[in-house]
């Protein structure tokens, strides 16, 4: 099974399966989510934009309705491209792993921690959905971070001593190599697309937690993407928050 780990900035990389990028938290407390309940991680329902289905190869930047995509893109500050792959991605897990429940704002609270939606290093997410700068993480060498010698020859993460965390979503290569999914059917698997990486992540969110509608499982998916406390309580926040933002807007 692929691993996806913490690459911070500064901080302490821990084990956890899932992501873990340049924005990301380190352990330095945290409630660890103590106060979680379930209805602020579920946010309402994103409506389908018609387009078509994901089982019949409409790419998930397309399958979002584009009034509602307008409403939350401007109450939650996420930039749309982006938003269009995490609200595309649940309509397309709702799809192929009906039990899964992910939400978009689970996706794109994610999204913020790990890159801030592809703009950490002050690039963004163009329209084809490529960030316009490389997003790495350090390098994995046990210096404060967990030690994982190069996996794949420096092939995804130019890095050929060790593994880093790569794109939006703050994937290694070894998990990539697990979950690479192609969001946007266009036959290629890009870790630095958004739709591609954000669906690869469900993948392994959905995987990992098996029903994220339940508190047991959305935590287990984020604990497996990244086991730090303090992380878990980042992504909580922002969900919830997301949620309530998307939702004020609805009913404004």
């Amino acid at each position: 099974m692929g691993l996806i780990v913490v690459g911070l900035l500064s901080g302490c990389a821990l084990l956890g399966g899932g992501a873990g990028g340049v924005g990301g938290s380190d352990d330095s407390g945290g409630s660890g989510g103590g106060s979680l309940t379930v209805p602020p991680v579920i946010a309402e329902a994103v409506p389908a934009s018609g387009a078509g289905l994901f089982a019949d190869g409409t790419a998930t930047a397309y399958l979002a309705d584009d009034a509602w995509l307008d409403r939350a893109a401007e109450a939650t500050g996420i930039p749309r491209r982006a938003l269009e792959a995490y609200a595309g991605t649940a309509l397309a897990e709702a799809e192929v792993r009906p039990g899964c429940h992910i939400g978009w704002n689970t996706l794109a609270a994610i999204g913020w921690v790990e890159s801030h939606h592809g703009t950490i290093f002050g690039g963004r997410i163009d329209d084809d959905g490529r960030t316009t700068e490389p997003i790495y993480g350090v390098p994995l060498d046990g210096g404060g971070f967990q030690q994982i010698p190069d996996t794949d020859r420096g092939t995804v993460d130019g890095d050929t001593e060790w593994d880093r965390a790569v794109g939006p979503m703050q994937i290694i290569p070894q998990t990539w190599a697990a979950w690479a999914s192609d969001g946007n059917f266009d036959g290629l698997l890009d870790i630095n697309q958004i739709d591609d990486a954000t669906l690869s992540a469900a993948e392994y969110l959905c995987y990992s937690g098996g029903d994220l509608g339940t508190e047991a499982g959305w935590r287990a998916a984020i604990t497996a993407y990244n086991e730090s406390p303090a992380y878990l309580d980042e992504v909580l926040d922002y969900a919830g928050r997301y949620a309530a933002e998307a939702e004020s807007a609805r009913t404004d």
